[in-house]
């Protein structure tokens, strides 16, 4: 096949990329995308941690085209599907991180999905996020290599499907690969690479380009690296910050390991390269934020605003920064275009991201304003109409409307110190009218907000299937959405729940040692 390669940027400047694959230039370069779970701006010594030190993750930004005004969602696997499907994740029907609320739809293509239709060979390696149940799995979203675990972090269950295999943890983990549970052996992060590097080695001489979704489970709680990343910045920080700092560190030597592969096998000029991570700031905000308010599940900037970095030798700039308002949501349809897609009427014009090829070519090229909403999500089950304005945020370029009761200008105020909702009703009334459009939108399509719920983790159904037993009492109650102890965690406000609006944490089946393990 004679298909879209990334265009020299003289190329990319004139716009000379057409959709017809008679006029597509070269091979389709391969893709990596490496997105670790819960790391913050903050968290890198090249966005100035004071601590860390991420060498490699430093040389690929300075070595690529960074985008320094780079948003995702606020929680886990809201931001997953956004950057699967290329629009914000509660139009495809993820609200939550729980209770059947992460499950992506069916109906959504997904960004594995137009990549394998366009010739790519696929693989997953660490967390999906988007549903434990058969017809939600990567298998069925486009993937042919699914190595994975379940839920939102090994070891956690929660009521109904959303669970991992039990007593996992983050040594020796048990892991799905295609279908079957292998034991593995060693550091989760580093079993994660280990196998997207087998992978890439087994598919790269075959005449298909490939795609290597790699999405470690840490810096997610519980903290917990080998001792020696453990114990590098004790005495410098405390004994929490110290594991989470060896957790980003471990990251970091193994995307070195995995970039001085692609070298070895003369893939890194044929290889797009892009690494982002999941949301806000987390352990780390407390020793160094990047001046930000708030982090991970908060709709201020701390919450969203992460390092995303776009490399490919030869191709794309390297040391160059962009600073306009981008997003995971661009991913999609800058890839799409990338490989010359052919995309459906109804995918394409279902998409909320832009391409970015502009500013891949020109990191000053015109760029148009745009909005960009943030939505925590999270409400109680069944109150998704009242939560309009609990926990969101529409931005543009300068300005951020939060909660419809501050307003920031981010320019002048990027740490979002003062509020001046009072000095520019016309801001806002602007702001309020493109938000109050878009929830008019989303609120039809947010498909799981009551569905019924299984009695029993899919993923340690299929573990028990596989090597027999089955759940004690206590086990089975935690995921019987019909349990009495299940009751308040499932209602709504108005018919029992006493928790103030909040949902409660049924907590982390592996009994992990640190309180945030019970957070997807």
């Amino acid at each position: 096949m004679r298909l879209l390669t990334l265009l020299a940027p003289v190329l990319l400047a004139t716009g000379a990329i057409a959709d017809s694959p008679s006029s597509t230039v070269g091979r389709l370069p391969n893709i990596v995308i490496v997105m670790p779970d819960d790391v913050g701006y903050g968290d890198f010594s090249f966005t100035g941690n004071p601590v860390v030190r991420t060498p490699n993750i430093d040389r690929l930004a300075r070595g690529g085209t960074r985008f320094r005004d780079f948003h995702v969602s606020p929680t886990c696997a809201p931001t997953r599907c956004a950057l699967m499907t290329g629009r914000h994740e509660f139009k495809s029907g993820v609200t939550h991180t729980i209770l059947e609320r992460e499950r992506m739809s069916p109906r959504a293509q997904t960004l594995a999905q137009m990549l394998r239709s366009s010739g790519y060979t696929t693989g997953i390696f660490g967390k999906w996020h988007l549903g434990d149940e058969p017809a939600y799995q990567p298998d069925k979203r486009g993937f042919d290599e699914v190595f994975i675990h379940g839920a939102g972090g090994i070891g956690q269950t929660y009521v109904g499907s959303c669970g991992d295999a039990p007593n996992n943890s983050y040594f020796d983990p048990h892991i799905l690969h295609n279908g079957r549970f292998e034991k593995t052996k060693g550091y989760c992060t580093d079993v994660f690479f280990d196998q997207s590097i087998r992978w890439i080695d087994s598919v790269r001489k075959a005449d298909r380009p490939f795609f290597a979704y790699i999405t470690p489970n840490a810096a997610h709680a519980p903290l917990d690296c080998p001792e020696d990343y453990a114990r590098r910045h004790e005495g410098r920080v405390g004994p929490a910050v110290s594991k989470f700092l060896g957790m980003i560190e471990n990251i970091d030597d193994n995307v070195g390991r995995l970039h001085t592969k692609l070298q070895e096998w003369n893939l890194e000029r044929d290889t797009l390269f892009i690494f982002l991570t999941d949301n806000g700031g987390t352990a780390g905000t407390k020793l160094f934020n990047a001046g930000m308010r708030g982090g991970k599940n908060t709709p201020y900037e701390g919450g969203t605003r992460v390092l995303c970095v776009f490399s490919r030798p030869g191709t794309i700039a390297a040391d160059a920064d962009v600073d306009v308002l981008t997003a995971h949501l661009d991913i999609f349809p800058t890839l799409a275009e990338i490989i010359g897609a052919k995309l459906s009427d109804e995918v394409r014009n279902g998409l909320e991201g832009r391409s970015l090829l502009p500013l891949l070519s020109n990191s000053k090229a015109p760029w148009p304003d745009r909005t960009f909403v943030t939505h925590i999500g999270r409400w109680p089950r069944g109150e998704a109409s009242g939560a309009k304005h609990s926990g969101c945020s529409i931005r543009n370029e300068r300005y951020a409307l939060v909660n419809d009761k501050e307003l920031f200008d981010l320019q002048v105020d990027p740490g979002q110190e003062r509020n001046i909702i009072e000095e520019h009703p016309d801001v806002v009334a602007r702001l309020r009218a493109d938000y109050d459009s878009w929830w008019a939108d989303a609120l039809p399509r947010m498909e799981n907000e009551e569905v019924s719920m299984p009695k029993m983790n899919p993923f340690k159904e299929l573990w028990w299937r596989q090597y027999g037993g089955g759940p004690d009492e206590e086990l089975r109650a935690r995921m019987d959405p019909s349990s009495p102890r299940n009751r308040q965690f499932l209602l709504p406000r108005d018919r029992g729940d006493r928790n103030g609006g909040k949902v409660p944490r049924p907590g982390d089946a592996s009994k992990s040692r640190s309180k945030a393990s019970a957070r997807p």
